[in-house]
C-alpha cells in the first residue's frame, strides 16, 4: 500500500510527481506508454502563456499566471530549455481591437504583469515581418517558450531521484474501491494506494468512470502544425497570436527554444483519441490562416508536420478536485490550453488538496532539486576539449544537424527516466530533431541503444511499442541468402 498513485505521465502527472517527491510520501506513477510525455505533452505549441486569455474566476485563470512563474523557476533549476520571449495578439480590425481591450482587462484582473496595448507602428517596429495592415496588438512580455517534453522528463527525473516510482507500459484496466483506499489494476499487476490521482489526459473520462458516476466526456480535438528549419527561426522573435475564438487561441507563428519556427495549429475534432495524423486540408488551413499574421514564412523549409490532440470536455474549464462519490479519488481533467503552463501550479494545489484530505505532508530534509545536463553544442571550445579528455565519447558527433554527441546519448540512456526508443532519445537530447529528422543519425542511435541496453535491434521501437524499425535479417554473412 502506497500513499498516492498518479495515473498518467504527461506534463500534469510529471509535475505532480515532482511536487510530491518533496515530501515523505510514497508515490507511484502509472503510464500506459513506454515513456513519459507521449501524448498531448509532446505535440503542442510549447508556449508558456502569460495568462490574459482565461476568464477571471476560472481554474484556468487561477493556475496560469502562477504556472508561468513556476516554469521559469523550474526550467532554471532543472536545466530545461526556456526563453521568456513575450507574445503579441494582433488586431486586424476594430472588432479585434475591442477583443484586445477585453484581453488586456482580463490579464490585469488575472495578475499578468506588464501588459501593454501597442499601436500598429509600435508593434511593427518590434516585429517588422508581420502583416503591415494590423491595427494594433496586445503585448505580454511575460509569455515564453519551452521544450514541453524536456520539462516533463526533467521533473520526472527529479521525482525518481527523490524516491517516486514510475511504471511504464502500465495501462490501467480497472480500479477497485477498498476500505482503506483503492486497488489499481494494470493487466495482471495490482497496485494499492490510499489516494488516486487521475491525470490520464485524453483518457481521463474513462479512468474517472471506473470509480465514479460519469461527470464529463473527453472529445479529442486535433491541432496540426508545421515545424520549419532553423533558417526560418528568426522570421519572428516573439509568439505571434491572432485573437482567440471559441475553439482556441488560433493559428500562431512562433520561434522555438531550439531555434526553429513553429506554425499552427488548426482545431478539428479527431476521429479517435489516438488519431494524430496530419491532413492536406488541415495543413493548407494552417498556412492560409498564418499568412494573415505573417506571409514571410517559407514553407518549403518545413522539416516536419505533426499533430496533437487537445482533451476538450463539455465543461469550459479545467476539471480539478475530489470526485463527489469517490473519496480519495481526484481528477485533473480537461487540461486544454493553458494546460502546459498551468501544470506546475496545478500540482502545488493538488498536493494541498491531498493534505486537506488527510495525507501527511512532511517535507524531506534532504531533497535533490537540481539537474545538470551536458549540451555539447552550447559549450565553449575549451569546455568541449576538457569534456572530451574526460570521456572521448563526447568527441564523436552522432547527430550532425543538432551537434549531439555519443556521450550525450549515453547520458540520456542511463538517466532516471530511462528511454527505450529512438524517439525517446530525441526527446532527451535532440538527436534527430534537425533538418534530416534522424535520416543520418537514426541507425547510429539504434546501435547505441542496443549496445548500452544489451538488446537486439528488433526490440527497439521508433517510438511507441509496435513502431518497429528492424523486423529481421535480410541476409547473413557467409551464406547463400
Amino acid at each position: 500500500m502506497v500513499d498516492v498513485i498518479i495515473i498518467g505521465a504527461g506534463i500534469v502527472g510529471c509535475s505532480l510527481a515532482y511536487e510530491l517527491s518533496k515530501y515523505q510520501v510514497q508515490a507511484v506513477v502509472l503510464e500506459k506508454e513506454n515513456d513519459v510525455a507521449c501524448g498531448t505533452t509532446k505535440a503542442n505549441s510549447a508556449i508558456v502563456h502569460a495568462g490574459y486569455d482565461p476568464r477571471p474566476g476560472t481554474l484556468m485563470a487561477k493556475y496560469n499566471v502562477e504556472g508561468n512563474r513556476l516554469i521559469e523557476e523550474i526550467a532554471k533549476k532543472l536545466d530545461v530549455p526556456y526563453k521568456k520571449v513575450g507574445s503579441f495578439v494582433l488586431a486586424f480590425d476594430d472588432t479585434d481591437l475591442a477583443t484586445v481591450g477585453t484581453l488586456f482587462d482580463r490579464g490585469r484582473q488575472n495578475g499578468v504583469p506588464d501588459l501593454q496595448i501597442l499601436s500598429a507602428k509600435e508593434t511593427l517596429a518590434i516585429e517588422p515581418n508581420i502583416n503591415p495592415e494590423i491595427k494594433g496588438a496586445l503585448y505580454a512580455p511575460s509569455a515564453g517558450i519551452v521544450s514541453p517534453w524536456e520539462l516533463a522528463i526533467a521533473m520526472m527525473d527529479t521525482a525518481l531521484r527523490n524516491g517516486v516510482s514510475l511504471y511504464t507500459d502500465s495501462q490501467v484496466t480497472a480500479i477497485e474501491k477498498k476500505p482503506d483506499g483503492y486497488e489499481v489494476i494494470c493487466g495482471d499487476k495490482r497496485y494499492q494506494s490510499r489516494y488516486v490521482i487521475n491525470a490520464a489526459g485524453l483518457y481521463s473520462d474513462q479512468i474517472h468512470n471506473m470509480v465514479s458516476a460519469p461527470a464529463f466526456t473527453v472529445t479529442p480535438n486535433k491541432g496540426e502544425y508545421y515545424l520549419l528549419d532553423k533558417n526560418q527561426g528568426n522570421v519572428v522573435s516573439h509568439v505571434i497570436f491572432q485573437c482567440p475564438s471559441k475553439v482556441g487561441k488560433g493559428v500562431l507563428v512562433s520561434p522555438t527554444v531550439h531555434g526553429n519556427l513553429i506554425v499552427g495549429p488548426n482545431a478539428v475534432d479527431a476521429d479517435e483519441k489516438d488519431d494524430v495524423g496530419t491532413t492536406r486540408t488541415g495543413l493548407d488551413f494552417v498556412i492560409k490562416a498564418a499568412s494573415r499574421s505573417c506571409d514571410k514564412v517559407n514553407y518549403r523549409q518545413s522539416i516536419r508536420n505533426f499533430a496533437g490532440n487537445r482533451a476538450l470536455t463539455e465543461i469550459d474549464d479545467f476539471i480539478i478536485g475530489e470526485a463527489q462519490d469517490a473519496k480519495g479519488f481526484f481528477d485533473i481533467a480537461g487540461i486544454k490550453s493553458p494546460g502546459l503552463t498551468s501544470a506546475p501550479a496545478i500540482a502545488v494545489d493538488m498536493v494541498s488538496m491531498l493534505g486537506a484530505a488527510g495525507l501527511s505532508l512532511v517535507k524531506k530534509e534532504e531533497y535533490i532539486d537540481r539537474r545538470e545536463k551536458v549540451t555539447f553544442r552550447d559549450l565553449s571550445p575549451q569546455e568541449r576539449a576538457e569534456l572530451i579528455k574526460k570521456d572521448s565519447r563526447y568527441g564523436t558527433i552522432i547527430c550532425r544537424c543538432e551537434t549531439v554527441t555519443e556521450g550525450e546519448i549515453v547520458d540520456a540512456i542511463h538517466s532516471p527516466t530511462a528511454p527505450r526508443s529512438v524517439d525517446a532519445i530525441k526527446r532527451r537530447c535532440n538527436a534527430g530533431m534537425g533538418r534530416c529528422q534522424g535520416g543520418f543519425c537514426g541507425p547510429r542511435v539504434l546501435e547505441i541503444l542496443c549496445r548500452e541496453l544489451g538488446l537486439d535491434p528488433r526490440e527497439i521501437p521508433q517510438d511507441k511499442d509496435g513502431s518497429y524499425i528492424v523486423m529481421g535479417e535480410t541476409k547473413t554473412r557467409g551464406g547463400n541468402n
